[in-house]
């Protein structure tokens, strides 16, 4: 059974998270990438690791982003897979919570994954092969208190996912969401040692992603959720 095969990954909202992983793991698998933030300060390490191109782009603005493909599609390296990971939060009591920053965080986590995602599939259509890769949370199936801004934002990213699997599965481009339930160890976020792989490993979330790319379009999934083993259901 034949496997995908891609050639050029974009990921949007890069930090040394899972987008650091994503990055390095398709780099191993002999993809080209290009990393598109806003604050690309510290990414010359990751991008020399990977052979990455580093790009500053507001996910958030048309124009940035339209300009992020175009230089891409300049530069020949027109991403066949693209990772939206950006999204932004804040936490307060929703009386509190000013309307001028929940804007902008729906705009981040949402709104650019929108933006992001319509240019790559005016690229992927003509071609009929593709895949976008949303990165959601727990936050898009279940809002929680003090999250509300999190919870729209997550909401709309699930909403847009699922409507775009359902348009664009059949014209050849995989549409996939992931549900990241559970928190992802870091440097500043070291597993307790009383809980082992009690936090999600952001190698391991790659692989998952990596898998979901590899499907054979008989059975593609447009949704994955992942936690850690001692996570509650």
């Amino acid at each position: 059974m034949d496997k995908p095969k891609y050639r050029s990954a974009l990921i949007v909202g890069t930090g040394p998270g899972l987008s650091a992983s994503l990055a390095r793991l398709f780099a191993r698998n002999g993809l080209t990438i290009d990393l598109a933030a806003r604050q690309t300060d510290k990414l010359s390490a990751l991008a020399k690791e990977t052979g990455a191109a580093v790009h500053t782009c507001n996910a958030a603005d048309p124009g940035d982003v339209a300009a992020l493909f175009g230089a891409l599609d300049a530069a020949g390296r027109t991403p066949d897979v693209v990772v939206y990971n950006a999204s932004n939060r804040v936490r307060a009591p929703f009386v509190d919570l000013v309307p001028d920053d929940v804007k902008r965080a729906i705009e981040i986590s949402a709104f650019g994954a929108f933006l992001v995602s319509q240019q790559a599939v005016k690229r992927m259509l003509p071609k009929q092969h593709g895949a976008v890769l949303l990165s959601g949370a727990t936050a898009g199936v279940k809002g929680f208190a003090l999250s509300a801004t999190f919870a729209m934002g997550k909401f709309a990213l699930r909403g847009l996912a699922q409507s775009m699997a359902r348009e664009l599965s059949p014209k050849g481009i995989h549409v996939a969401h992931f549900v990241i339930d559970g928190g992802i160890r870091s440097a500043a976020r070291p597993v307790p040692t009383d809980r082992p792989d009690s936090l999600l490993d952001p190698d391991a979330i790659a692989e998952t992603y990596w898998a979901v790319l590899q499907q054979h379009r008989s059975a593609w999934s447009w949704e994955v959720e992942v936690r850690p083993w001692v996570e509650n259901f």
